[in-house]
């Protein structure tokens, strides 16, 4: 029916349309067959119609702006509570055993800290590290096991 529809977002469970006609007003939906089903209305029932369908549309927009959102925050609560969070003493020590290893790193002759960072941090065998600086792979391994030792007594003094 070609008539004055009200535009508005309807909920996805409305199965009905109203519309005006020449100050005629109706009302359609399809029927369990999936055919289109027309009646003329009286203004009041239209008003009615009318008034269904702007609560529905308060309902959706209390949905998009709070109800939505809060699911989301739910969850991000849930995950909050499965996840123990990080206290700002355990951020400071943390913070402080970095710098402290940084700076034990940094006290190491090159060679050690150079191959030492090669094998720890970036995974590198002792024989890749070996073909790559054209030595043998018995140096490289005595020069790691002697940071690693340099870094204990480091951190014992």
């Amino acid at each position: 029916m070609k008539g004055k529809h009200p535009k508005r977002r309807k909920a996805k469970d409305n199965p009905y349309s109203i519309c005006e006609v020449d100050g005629r007003y109706f009302l359609s939906f399809k029927d369990g067959k999936g055919e289109l089903q027309e009646f003329e209305i009286t203004k009041t029932l239209y008003d009615i119609f009318n008034r269904f369908e702007l609560d529905d549309l308060v309902y959706l927009n209390v949905w998009d702006r709070h109800i939505e959102h809060s699911e989301v925050w739910d969850n991000t609560l849930y995950e909050r509570a499965v996840e123990e969070p990080i206290s700002v003493e355990d951020m400071i020590i943390r913070k402080l055993e970095y710098e402290a290893v940084s700076k034990a790193i940094a006290s190491l002759p090159e060679k050690q800290k150079r191959r030492l960072l090669l094998h720890y941090l970036k995974g590198m065998t002792f024989r890749e590290i070996a073909e790559a600086e054209g030595c043998s792979m018995r140096a490289v391994e005595y020069s790691v096991h002697d940071a690693i030792h340099n870094l204990r007594k480091y951190f014992q003094s």
